[in-house]
């Protein structure tokens, strides 16, 4: 890129290196508005109950199927800057609050289409970002308003609510069972602090295992370990266990510099052997002399040692995941010891029972009666890997709702009715702004209509029928009306028990209006030129007129 400064200097000044690309004004905003727009509308589809799965192959040929939104995001292997921003637009949806995913996104992408019928009648981007933000705003007070309050001890309000996040999902015909599942781990961990209640989903863990049936999946009261007893003659059953939660390797460790050792007789060779026996007799006599009975250790665990632990009668596991040594210290009130030298009495975890069980074809360490009683797990079962995959996630979503009603107290209707209801009332705002601001609210309530017409149109209904109809049901004061799409047909959603979070309504809302408002004000994208090392390419930023695009700056 070239330019030429002063009146009469006729020198170009060059700023970009040559090979180097970059895309201005309406040009940009078109090519960034159509790659969410695509994407939108490849997870339009997979909305709702009656929505399509996605088969998803990655580069080793492993396959996934799900309609899980974050899933599908999460696998797509998308380059275009402004798809990678969707992307963390769900991700952030998923981490906040588990769910609606694929709402969010389908939302920010409708956004950006009546946005940019908006700026085909000249009307500025930052004019739209603004009647955007004053509509979010408005949507989230009218949202408040429809809500129904619920209480944490209600758990048949929030069993319909998870049943209504897993009814969409390969593991639907099993949803009422796992909804049961769901809230009964939640509403175990729950607690109130002052005046709210707090729900730490770290007490819950997600253990899977392949075989049996979903039915078989089951909640433990501790934590269940995909690890089995090393030594064939530990003890495999432990009451009133001692725990000792250990960093370190009950091994020799080598040195961190080459050494030799000149050997030249049997006698020097027995001593040394015999001085890493005493050493490893140490650190178990050591472990020993706190009084534990069980050895859960994060690194390896020596056959030598294997075996000194195993005539003291102590149970123990080795290469346990750290996630799973953190949730055990919380668990049975212990503390993960990084030295063994360092390890008191003091320091032991208590559990009820440690156990060594059959689960299928494997052995798994179940730790139950732990000091903290809101340690939990979720054992999943399932006929295959995919299946077992599925139900994890389906599990995951089905918490995260239940969690998101604890807290924030409230539920609103389902099946598109709460689209509707916002929609209608943002057309009665709408004329109560001035200017341009005025059509961007009016184009973000045709926006919310998305979700009940996908809805429709994934149930066999016309979804300008059914939108039409559901505008005027609402009108007549049928504010909970929505789309039944097993059915096909119009129909209240609270005598359906369709019910969803209303956290999880606002985060999405909140959500694609930030995604929007960022990808509509970038006018300029400058895409660097491709780097090339040793004959091969790597791309740090690639760029082409409509798409492709590597990186983007924008100021």
């Amino acid at each position: 890129m070239a330019a030429t400064v002063g009146s009469g200097a006729t020198q170009p000044v060059i700023i970009l290196k040559e090979g180097a690309k970059r895309v201005r004004g309406r040009e940009t905003q078109n090519a960034n508005i159509m790659v969410a727009k695509i994407i939108a509308e490849t997870m339009r589809s997979s909305l709702g109950p009656r929505g399509m799965d996605k088969m998803l192959v990655d580069s080793f040929g492993d396959i996934v199927i799900t309609n899980d939104g974050a899933t599908i995001l999460k696998e797509m292997d998308v380059e275009h800057p402004v798809a990678k921003m969707l992307v963390e637009v769900a991700k952030a949806q998923d981490e906040e609050v588990g769910d609606g995913t694929t709402t969010s996104v389908v939302l920010a992408g409708e956004l950006l289409a009546k946005a940019e019928e908006l700026i085909e009648k000249e009307v500025h981007p930052t004019v739209i970002i603004e009647g955007y933000r004053k509509a979010a705003v408005k949507a989230l007070e009218i949202l408040d308003e429809i809500g129904i309050k619920v209480t944490p001890t209600d758990k048949t309000i929030l069993k319909k609510v998870a049943k209504t996040s897993m009814i969409s999902k390969l593991v639907g015909e099993e949803a009422d069972y796992l909804a049961e599942l769901a809230v009964e781990a939640v509403t175990r961990v729950a607690e109130k602090v002052g005046e709210r209640w707090v729900v730490d989903l770290d007490d819950v863990k997600l253990e899977k295992k392949e075989g049996m049936s979903l039915r078989d999946t089951k909640l433990v009261e501790g934590i269940v370990l995909d690890k089995e007893v090393v030594h064939p003659d530990m003890p495999k059953l432990v009451r009133n266990a001692k725990i000792a939660l250990l960093d370190a390797a009950l091994e020799i460790e080598k040195t961190e510099f080459d050494a030799k050792l000149n050997i030249e007789s049997p006698e020097q060779m027995r001593a040394f052997m015999k001085q890493e026996e005493d050493m490893l007799r140490q650190m178990v006599e050591k472990i020993a002399s706190t009084g534990a009975n069980v050895v859960l250790c994060q690194k390896g665990i020596d056959d030598l040692a294997q075996y000194f632990l195993a005539k003291k009668g102590i149970m123990a596991a080795r290469r346990i995941k750290k996630s799973d040594m953190d949730k055990l210290a919380k668990a049975t009130k212990g503390r993960v010891i990084s030295r063994i030298d360092d390890l008191t009495s003091a320091d032991l975890g208590k559990a009820a029972l440690v156990e060594e069980r059959r689960v299928g074809e494997d052995k798994m360490i179940f730790v139950e009666g732990c000091e903290n009683p809101k340690s939990l797990t979720l054992l999943i079962r399932g006929g295959t890997q995919r299946v077992v995959d599925e139900a994890e996630r389906s599990l995951k979503d089905a918490i995260n709702v239940v969690k998101d009603v604890i807290v924030e107290g409230k539920v609103i209707a389902g099946g598109g009715a709460s689209e509707i209801e916002v929609a209608l009332r943002l057309r009665d705002y709408a004329k109560t702004l001035p200017g341009k601001e005025q059509l961007a609210v009016n184009r973000f309530a045709e926006a919310l209509e998305i979700i009940p017409s996908q809805l429709a149109e994934s149930s066999g209904m016309d979804p300008i029928e059914a939108i039409v109809n559901l505008t005027s049901k609402h009108k007549e004061g049928l504010t909970s009306y929505g789309v039944n799409v097993f059915k096909g047909e119009l129909a209240d959603m609270l005598k359906l028990d369709v019910l969803d979070p209303l956290l999880v309504k606002k985060q999405a809302i909140k959500s694609s209006v930030e995604a929007a408002a960022m990808i509509l004000k970038i006018d300029d994208v400058i895409a660097a030129s491709r780097l090339e090392t040793g004959g091969t390419s790597s791309k740090k930023g690639e760029g082409k007129e409509e798409g492709g695009v590597g990186e983007s700056g924008e100021d």
